[in-house]
């Protein structure tokens, strides 16, 4: 029988580690990508009704959980705005690759995370050029993805929903942190919290298939560690 991982708990785990220590995660690499983390800027794992995980909840026990890198902590919106357009940028590129996938599911998916996300970079980008002229549109950003130009098949989409859940977790990590600050512009918190909320339905799907389709559950650690010797 398959096996449905549990997001909710798992998500909670990260959470409730970082909540409690204010420290940052180590992401896995593979010897076959750029080097893969999380620049400071990325925090707190969320669902937004699970316990201890509301915007204005600071509790915590350290519980243990995944290791990653960075220290998950967005000092500013604009720090904030920066960070994200270079991680959507990365999603983006990453989503359309799926052109080639042969499961429908995937084509479907890839072209909603290009139109969503490129046109949150669009209104991102033009909320810096506005409000923040003085910040730098280059975030200083790791990849955390491989390339997946090389891959198709079965290889294209297990690499994809490896990657892309570790890489939406980050986003909604960053998000919720954001969401802990005092609120500059409210068009961010507004964005902030659909892109929370969004990308965590999405981390379901994704771990859905990886069950039906792979008979694999998303083990946490960030692309790269422990896929077995199936995967690129």
């Amino acid at each position: 029988m398959k096996r449905i991982p549990i997001l909710a708990v798992a998500l909670i785990v990260v959470a409730v580690a970082i909540l409690a220590t204010g420290m940052g995660i180590v992401w896995g690499n593979r010897g076959d990508t750029a080097n893969a983390g999380m620049r400071p800027g990325m925090m707190n794992a969320d669902s937004a009704d699970a316990p201890g995980m509301r915007d204005d909840d600071s509790s915590g026990s350290m519980n243990g959980g995944p290791m990653m890198m960075g220290s998950f902590a967005t000092a500013s919106e604009s720090e904030y705005l920066a960070e994200m357009v270079a991680h959507h940028e990365e999603a983006v590129a990453a989503a359309l690759e799926l052109t080639r996938s042969e499961r429908p599911e995937m084509r479907e998916f890839g072209e909603s995370i290009v139109e969503t996300q490129s046109a949150q970079i669009e209104e991102m980008s033009a909320w810096l050029a506005e409000w923040y002229p003085e910040q730098s549109p280059a975030a200083d950003y790791e990849p955390m993805m491989r390339d997946l130009s090389n891959l198709s098949g079965e290889d294209l989409d297990r690499a994809f929903l490896d990657d892309m859940i570790g890489h939406h977790m980050a986003a909604v990590m960053m998000s919720q942190h954001l969401l802990r600050l005092p609120a500059d512009h409210e068009e961010v918190t507004d964005l902030a919290r659909t892109i929370r909320d969004d990308q965590h339905s999405e981390i379901v799907q994704m771990q859905r298939w990886l069950a039906e389709w792979f008979d694999a559950d998303w083990n946490g650690m960030g692309h790269g560690m422990d896929h077995g010797s199936d995967l690129p």
